[in-house]
């Protein structure tokens, strides 16, 4: 069982999601320069929306290089000197991952960790005090080797972190710590050709003498306005895995991706071109057919604004291909709900799909999962 999510997102002038040079990430689709904004980036901007979180109703999980940072908190939080807290924090922190080279207390790779798990480990670690504080060349010790040993493998292949189960983790060199992603996120790309700007800034000097001249500062920085098409597809079975059979909390997590994903924007240069702008349409999907039917392809043609503009002109040319899709491959088990914006929105394939507002949306998801 999949869950699809599509969604046609205009935006105003803005640098949402920058490349190495400071400029809005593009790439190339159907011949032509597209925007484009990374799945790494709509993905932080989803886990790190408040909505995510209320609606699981579990804290979100942090990726960091410091775990020993937070260990040590946790640690002191309970009554544990700072001295002996951080060591032992460091200890646990290197039989849990390779540790940098050059900063003790910083991990070599970035590590994945919800609230649940570092109280776990928190809790352990105060459970064996005794046993391993005070121990010369503590982080070489038997007893932190099988501590860690011990806590990696009762957390293995599952999580009590919404965001982790639906990203996933990565750690090259312990592998029996990663966690399939149960969710796939496409890169963001306009439905039209575009091009960049740029935009050449000054700054004044306020406290400049009359009779002096010239800006305090300028400089140039990129931007484009683009009307974009995102794709996301979740795997339900996947995601009760990852999350230890927890249903309600699965159902949580599906809710709260979806709102988070309509909700969230990406929070590059905001303060500079403030672009707020909520999806125009969106299309929420649940398959029990194994298929999954990435849209993208509706705009391998670039869209032309006409007099109806872009967003019209983009969900015209998804509900075409949508069309297609069905004609040639078929309905399948699928339930389909969508919501525009616009209520004359050039629909013929999808118009008996769309229901009054997000919350209706949400929950037809909902309920054509498993409830139990």
């Amino acid at each position: 069982m999949f869950i699809e999510l599509h969604l046609i997102q205009n935006f105003a002038p803005s640098n949402l999601n920058r490349d190495d040079t400071n400029n809005p990430k593009d790439c190339e689709f159907g011949g032509v320069r597209r925007a484009r904004i990374s799945s790494q980036c709509i993905k932080r901007a989803c886990r790190e929306h408040p909505v995510f979180e209320t609606t699981t109703a579990v804290p979100a999980a942090n990726r960091t290089r410091y775990m020993s940072r937070m260990l040590l908190e946790t640690l002191t939080e309970v009554g544990k000197s700072a001295e002996a807290a951080q060591i032992v924090a460091e200890a646990f922190a290197a039989q849990y991952s390779k540790m940098d080279k050059k900063e003790k207390d910083r991990s070599s790779v970035l590590i994945y960790l919800s609230a649940g798990e570092v109280d776990t480990i928190t809790q352990e670690l105060l459970t064996n005090w005794d046993e391993i504080s005070g121990k010369a060349d503590l982080a070489k010790s038997d007893a932190m080797k099988n501590l860690a040993k011990e806590i990696i493998k009762t957390t293995k292949n599952r999580t009590g972190a919404p965001d982790i189960a639906l990203f996933g983790r990565m750690l090259a060199e312990k592998p029996e710590l990663n966690i399939d992603a149960a969710c796939q996120v496409a890169h963001a790309i306009s439905t039209h050709r575009v091009s960049m700007e740029m935009d050449f800034f000054t700054a004044v000097d306020d406290l400049l003498k009359d009779e002096e001249t010239g800006a305090g500062m300028m400089g140039v920085t990129g931007f484009n306005s683009a009307c974009f098409y995102r794709y996301a597809r979740i795997d339900w079975e996947q995601l009760s895995k990852n999350l230890d059979k927890d249903v309600p909390l699965a159902h949580r997590t599906v809710e709260g991706f979806l709102r988070a994903s309509v909700l969230s924007v990406p929070s590059g240069k905001q303060n500079s071109f403030a672009a707020q702008n909520p999806p125009g349409f969106l299309l929420a999907v649940v398959r029990q057919d194994g298929q999954s039917w990435s849209l993208a392809n509706a705009f391998e043609t670039p869209v032309y604004p006409g007099k109806n503009g872009l967003v019209n002109a983009s969900i015209a040319a998804f509900d075409g291909y949508w069309g297609k899709l069905q004609r040639v491959y078929g309905n399948g088990q699928m339930q389909a709900t969508a919501l525009s914006l616009n209520p004359d929105a050039p629909l013929t394939h999808l118009q008996d799909t769309l229901v009054e507002d997000l919350d209706a949306c949400v929950e037809a998801v909902l309920a054509a999962l498993p409830q139990e």
